[in-house]
């Protein structure tokens, strides 16, 4: 028998100490204790929407399912995306969506959240990004509106602004990235104007942790006590990979396709890249924010990924797989390749890669409880690029994933196929919906993808 409580925990309570603010994790003590329609309603204000990007597209056929029944349910998925099987259940992929700007580095990854026309003449995205959207409407109930990250550029275009750029304030205002992960830590839970910059965050709320842990049930201690572990964690390992950071420049231990990092910046890019997805789950699990949007490289990525066996030359050279020359754009004018098969296996081998992150992010975000479910059951997540055939610059059949159950508005583990080229922006209209925004149109779209909960 549930005893009933006599008081009610917000939503916006924060761990507080000298020098430091932590936002809790969703708390039984958070439920209201009012009617079964404020319940419902409390459940949609759990959902969480997040965004990844990927430039140079993929190679035609690779992003397709191996097996699919007959109903739609994913089976299996081709060797490529073998990183995502075991969250086949949590996620979607869809067939022949499509954005009218998909068909360019610069316009296409400007626009991909816009769902409008770049013109580079005078800096116009053709409208504010959807995630900026959403955090306009719900962005009062956190301590940030959004987080907005993305990994330190390399090569050509690295300063690029379409290039670097999906979120957008304004149609002529790019909202700035976060790119080193202390940095991002630090602008969650931190009051930098009081200082203490030396003590861990923990350190600093653990009194105010002790004091509520007195009033709450037995599941809430142990939720507390897990999330405190979770951040103490991820604390111990960007110390960890600044130490080795600054032990590899002492002792000049960095590769030469790899560029000196900036304070901050793990030198291992499977490292770097794994610590920024754990800063969008802490954002998320601990309420500091419910929109998040991270670029896993820059628009037209000329990054160097010969850290994978068998893997030479750059990202986007690779992604033009069609030419073996080693004389196409971008290209190092020191590679070239032996046959399109192999050069094509590389192209995919870095978009398999890419796909070990995203499912090392599904993973903590399915271990993570978060109300009567995980984080990942409460967040709807769209992974993907602006680029169908990265070598054909091709904007129809975009590789997408929609990852999470969106708080109870997506039936996960389906393949979706639509018959004609389907917007982007459909999914975009949908998303904001969900959050509660009163949007009847949304880019090129006045229809809602409604098949994500069929």
């Amino acid at each position: 028998m549930n005893t009933p409580r006599s008081w009610h925990l917000s939503r916006r309570t924060m761990l507080r100490g000298l020098g430091a603010s932590l936002a809790l994790p969703f708390l039984d003590v958070m439920e209201p204790v009012t009617s079964k329609a404020a319940v419902v309603n409390a459940a949609r204000k759990k959902l969480k929407v997040g965004y990844l990007y990927f430039p140079n597209g993929v190679a035609k056929g690779s992003w397709h399912p191996e097996r699919v029944s007959d109903d739609g349910r994913l089976q299996e998925l081709n060797p490529w995306m073998k990183p995502l099987e075991p969250f086949k259940e949590d996620i979607i992929i869809p067939e022949n969506m499509w954005t009218p700007r998909g068909n360019g580095h610069g316009a296409g990854t400007a626009t991909w959240l816009t769902g409008g026309r770049y013109s580079g003449r005078r800096i116009d995205a053709g409208g504010v990004s959807v995630d900026q959207i959403a955090a306009k409407h719900v962005g009062h109930e956190t301590p940030l509106p959004s987080l907005e990250l993305g990994t330190q550029g390399e090569g050509y275009f690295s300063n690029d602004l379409p290039r670097n750029t999906i979120s957008w304030t304004a149609s002529n205002v790019p909202a700035s990235r976060e790119t080193v992960p202390r940095i991002i830590f630090d602008r969650m839970f931190r009051r930098p104007e009081e200082g203490m910059t030396d003590k861990s965050v923990l350190d600093l709320v653990l009194a105010h942790a002790k004091t509520l842990k007195t009033q709450v049930s037995a599941a809430d201690k142990q939720k507390i006590d897990e999330y405190l572990e979770s951040i103490r964690a991820v604390e111990k390992r960007m110390e960890f990979a600044e130490a080795q950071s600054a032990r590899a420049s002492r002792e000049g231990i960095l590769t030469d396709t790899l560029q000196r990092p900036e304070a901050g910046i793990p030198n291992n890019h499977e490292e770097y890249v794994r610590q920024l997805l754990d800063m969008m789950a802490l954002a998320f699990w601990s309420g500091a924010t419910r929109v998040s949007s991270m670029m896993l490289d820059h628009g037209q990525s000329n990054r160097y990924f010969n850290f994978i066996d068998g893997v030479e030359g750059t990202w986007h050279a690779l992604s033009h797989y069609r030419d073996i020359s080693g004389k196409t754009e971008d290209d190092d004018g020191k590679t070239s390749w032996k046959s399109l098969n192999s050069k094509r296996s590389m192209y995919c081998a870095v978009n398999r890669w890419h796909h070990e992150q995203v499912a090392y992010l599904l993973g903590r975000m399915k271990e993570l409880p978060d109300g009567d479910g995980s984080l990942l059951d409460n967040t709807m997540l769209l992974y993907g690029s602006s680029l169908g055939d990265g070598h054909a610059h091709d904007e129809e059949d975009l590789p997408v994933v929609i990852a999470g159950h969106g708080a109870g508005a997506i039936k996960s583990g389906r393949q979706l196929r639509f018959e004609d080229s389907f917007s982007l922006s459909n999914y975009h209209l949908f998303t904001l919906q969900q959050m509660g925004v009163q949007a009847e149109r949304f880019g090129d779209s006045e229809t809602p993808v409604t098949e994500l909960s069929a």
